[in-house]
């Protein structure tokens, strides 16, 4: 196993409160799939839940190397906890084909948030 790519983010809540302030539901469909929202909605501080996932996606665009653009939508990576809880990475469309070409065949992800920041670490991984 060799490690292939590696992305990492931070973001402060603030920002994406004010996005959420703005536009919520617009935001929030464009960003997560609906199994993320579900869960998101379950958290007494879905702020820091939702930040934390923002900061996740942006880390995986960094593992595999693009920015946001093109034909690469936020939904297309999905991020949901195992039965103990740590995130597991399901990618689809652009991001998945991106992914293959790189030769990544797992994402290791780590997430964190305080009252004020979300950061997260991805790490893409042959077989």
């Amino acid at each position: 196993m060799s490690v292939l790519g590696h992305g990492l983010d931070l973001v402060e809540c603030s920002r994406i409160a004010r996005v959420l302030d703005n536009h919520r539901e617009r935001f929030l469909a464009r960003v997560l799939t609906e199994s993320e929202r579900t869960r998101a909605s379950q958290f007494k501080q879905s702020l820091q839940h939702v930040a934390g996932r923002w900061a996740a996606k942006e880390a995986i665009l960094k593992m595999i190397g693009v920015g946001w653009r093109g034909q690469i939508a936020w939904t297309d990576m999905e991020i949901l906890p195992n039965e103990l809880g740590a995130p597991i990475v399901t990618l689809r469309g652009e991001t998945a084909r991106r992914a293959e070409q790189l030769g990544i065949k797992r994402v290791m992800l780590s997430i964190t948030h305080t009252e004020n920041f979300a950061a997260a670490s991805a790490i893409g991984l042959s077989e």
